[in-house]
């Protein structure tokens, strides 16, 4: 028979501080990581709270925070950090709070540069197929379609 580890409240809580002040995590990462940890929904709905109220876990902080690193690292779009989010159970109010930290002018900068230098590294003989592959890919990274289009054909 497969034993684990159990933990107390206060063992678990500990182990929840230190990884939400690792890094920044959403209720939901938290949520599965005590579930992970055979914790019954009484203990994982304390030990939640009390992060929140020590400032362990704020879902604001976490949704800037995301949205910041996953835009200036990764180069995604407001689709795909927006999709993201919601699968974290992020609100729709904290989203759009998240997304307005990117200036337009930056993230327009942003969208020109990844475009660009995507288009000098296709090498297809055919501009649709040039066309295809740079729409893919910038859709893949979560850009608004009227931008992918507009830099496809004038690129291509």
């Amino acid at each position: 028979m497969q034993s684990h580890k159990t933990y107390t409240v206060e063992e678990a809580l500990k182990k929840m501080e230190w990884y939400c002040s690792y890094q920044e995590r959403c209720h939901k990462e938290v949520t599965q990581k005590l579930y992970g940890m055979h914790m019954i929904p009484d203990a994982i709905d304390h030990i939640v709270v009390k992060l929140m109220q020590d400032n362990f876990l704020n879902e604001e902080r976490y949704a800037k925070a995301f949205v910041s690193g996953k835009f200036r690292i990764k180069k995604w779009g407001k689709q795909r950090l927006t999709r993201e989010l919601k699968q974290k159970d992020i609100g729709k109010t904290l989203i759009t709070m998240a997304l307005q930290t990117i200036s337009d002018q930056e993230y327009l900068e942003t969208f020109h540069t990844l475009a660009e230098k995507k288009a000098e590294n296709i090498r297809e003989s055919n501009s649709l197929k040039n066309k295809k592959k740079l729409a893919d890919y910038l859709f893949y990274r979560g850009w608004e379609s009227h931008l992918v289009y507009d830099k496809v054909n004038e690129l291509f």
